[in-house]
C-alpha cells in the first residue's frame, strides 16, 4: 500500500505532498462536521468517513490529488432517511451505494460523464464557488476580531506564494492566526466550538437493520441517488483537475475507488461521500500533485480525532472561512464572463441555469438539467437536413446534406413532392447520416408512399451496416448494390 503512495517521488517533493496534506486535512475539518450536522449525523461519523473515504481513493483512485470526504451534496440527500429511519439505515444506504459506484466502474461506464458540455462544468464550478463562499457565512460571528482575522488570513493566502512557496499559504496563514489567537487571547470563535472532535478508531459494524425486501425498499432509492450525486460531482471534480494538472484521470477507476471508500466506510460507521472540489483545489493550489498529499490529508484526519483533537480545537474558525474564501475565488471560472460574450446564447443560458440551480438546489439536479438543455438545444439545431434534386435522364435525384434523426424526420419526409415526380427517383445519402431508428422509420414511411404511387424509388450511397438496419426495421426500402461503403452514425 505504502508503496504505491510513495511511488515515483523525491526528498523535495514529499516535503511538499506532506505540508499540503496538512493544509487540506485541518481545512477539511469545519467542512466535514458542517456536513455531518446537515445530515443528522455525529461529526464523528463525517470525520470517519474522510478518513476512511478519503485514504482509500488516494490510494487507489483515478487521478492523484483528489481529495474525497463527506460532501454536502450527499449529505442534502439523507437528511430524509437519518431523520425517518436512523442512523443504522444510513449505513446501509453508504454499503449500497458504494457498490452502485462499484458497477459503474467494472462496467466501464463512467466515460458517459465526458458527454457533459463545457457551458455545464462551468456552471457546475461557478455555482459551487458560490456555494463554498456563501456556506462559509453561517460560521462567521459577527465580531470585528473575526471579519481581521478572515481578513488577515486572505491577504497572507494571496501574498505569501509571491515571496515564498516552500510553506502552502494555507498552513502559513493557519499557523499565523492560531498564533496571534493564542498569545492576545482574541474573541472569536473556534474549531471546538462547533462540536467535540475527540473520538477512538472507527470499528467494524455492520448495518443493524433487518435484512429483508422492506428495508431494500426504503434504502435503495436513497442508494442509488447517493451514488449519482457521487459519481457526477467526482468526475467532475475529475475533470476540474484535470483541466488544472495538464494530466489525464481515469474515470472508471475513481468509480471503483470511490464505491469501496463508501462501501467500506458505511462498514465502520460511516456515511457515503465523494470527491470533495473545494479541498481538492487547496490541496493543488498548496502543492499536493500525488498520492501522498490525499493520504496524508486522511491520515491526519484520525489522527486529530484520537490524539490531537484538543489542539485542532483551538484553530479559529475565522482562518478557516479565509481560506475557503480564497479557495471559492479560485474555484469560480472567471474566464467564463468573457465565454458569455463568445460563445452562442444557447451555450451561454445553459452556464448561467447551471449555476443557478447548483447554487439554489444541487449539483446532480443541474447537471442533469444541463445535460437536458445542450441535447435538446443541439437537436433544436440540427433538427433539419438540407436538399437539392437533380435530374438524370428520367430520373430525379434527391441529394440531401445532415443528420437523419428524431429532430430531421419532419423536414426530410416534407422534402419530396411524391405526387408530381417522375416514375423513377433516387435519393442519394452520400452527405446523410442516419442516426436512429427514427430516421429508419422516416425512409421506410417515404419508399411506402412512392410504392403505393406506383412509382420506383432507389436509395443510393447506404453502407452494409445501413443497408442491414433498413432491412430489418423497413420492409419498403430498396436500394442499389453497387454503392461505395459508407459508414453511418449509429454504427461507429
Amino acid at each position: 500500500m505504502f508503496s504505491k503512495i510513495l511511488q515515483n517521488y523525491s526528498t523535495s517533493n514529499t516535503k511538499n505532498e506532506i505540508l499540503a496534506g496538512m493544509v487540506v486535512s485541518v481545512a477539511l475539518i469545519p467542512e466535514v462536521i458542517a456536513f455531518s450536522i446537515v445530515a443528522g449525523v455525529s461529526p464523528i461519523v463525517g470525520l470517519y468517513t474522510a478518513f476512511i473515504l478519503g485514504l482509500i481513493t488516494a490510494i487507489f483512485g483515478g487521478k492523484p490529488g483528489m481529495i474525497s470526504g463527506a460532501a454536502g451534496s450527499v449529505a442534502v440527500v439523507v437528511v430524509s432517511l437519518v431523520a425517518n429511519y436512523g442512523i443504522e439505515y444510513l449505513f446501509l444506504a453508504a454499503i449500497l451505494a458504494g457498490i452502485i459506484q462499484i458497477l459503474v466502474g467494472v462496467l466501464k461506464l463512467a466515460k458517459f460523464i465526458r458527454l457533459v458540455p463545457m457551458p455545464v462544468v462551468y456552471g457546475f464550478v461557478n455555482g459551487l464557488a458560490l456555494v463554498i463562499a456563501f456556506s462559509q457565512l453561517k460560521m462567521i460571528d459577527g465580531n470585528l476580531v473575526t471579519y481581521f482575522l478572515i481578513a488577515l488570513t486572505m491577504a497572507i493566502m494571496y501574498f505569501m506564494p509571491k515571496y515564498t512557496t516552500k510553506i502552502p499559504a494555507g498552513l502559513g496563514a493557519i499557523i499565523v492566526v492560531t498564533a496571534l489567537y493564542l498569545i492576545f487571547h482574541l474573541d472569536t470563535k473556534t474549531i471546538g466550538d462547533l462540536a467535540p472532535i475527540s473520538g477512538t478508531l472507527p470499528n467494524f459494524h455492520l448495518p443493524n437493520v433487518p435484512l429483508n425486501l422492506e428495508t431494500l425498499k426504503i434504502v435503495l432509492p436513497y442508494a442509488v441517488i447517493m451514488a449519482l450525486v457521487g459519481l457526477i460531482e467526482s468526475l467532475l471534480t475529475l475533470e476540474v483537475l484535470e483541466e488544472m494538472s495538464k494530466k489525464r484521470g481515469y474515470g472508471n477507476q475513481e468509480s471503483i475507488a470511490l464505491g469501496a471508500g463508501n462501501a467500506i466506510s458505511g462498514m465502520f460507521g460511516g456515511m457515503a461521500g465523494c470527491a470533495m472540489i473545494g479541498q481538492t483545489i487547496i490541496n493543488h493550489t498548496s502543492g499536493g500533485r500525488g498520492r501522498l498529499s490525499s493520504a496524508t490529508a486522511a491520515i491526519l484526519i484520525i489522527l486529530f480525532v484520537v490524539f490531537l483533537s484538543k489542539y485542532i480545537e483551538q484553530i479559529p474558525l475565522a482562518v478557516l472561512v479565509g481560506i475557503m474564501f480564497m479557495v471559492s475565488i479560485a474555484t469560480f471560472e472567471w474566464a467564463s464572463f468573457d465565454k458569455l460574450k463568445r460563445i452562442p446564447k444557447e451555450d451561454a443560458f445553459v452556464l448561467i441555469v447551471v449555476t443557478i440551480i447548483t447554487f439554489f438546489a444541487d449539483l446532480a439536479i443541474a447537471v442533469i438539467a444541463g445535460v437536458i438543455i445542450s441535447a435538446l438545444v443541439f437537436a433544436w439545431k440540427h433538427a433539419k437536413v438540407y436538399f437539392h434534386t437533380k435530374n438524370e435522364g428520367d430520373k430525379k435525384v434527391y441529394y440531401f446534406d445532415g443528420p437523419l434523426f428524431f429532430g430531421s424526420t419532419r423536414s426530410f419526409i416534407e422534402s419530396f413532392d411524391v405526387e408530381n415526380d417522375p416514375d423513377e427517383v433516387v435519393m442519394d445519402f452520400k452527405e446523410v447520416r442516419v442516426m436512429d431508428s427514427s430516421g429508419v422509420e422516416a425512409i421506410d414511411k417515404i419508399t411506402k408512399k412512392y410504392k403505393e404511387a406506383g412509382k420506383k424509388l432507389t436509395i443510393r450511397h447506404l453502407s452494409n451496416d445501413c443497408k442491414r438496419l433498413l432491412k430489418e426495421a423497413g420492409p419498403y426500402c430498396t436500394y442499389e448494390e453497387d454503392d461505395p461503403d459508407y459508414k453511418v452514425a449509429s454504427n461507429i
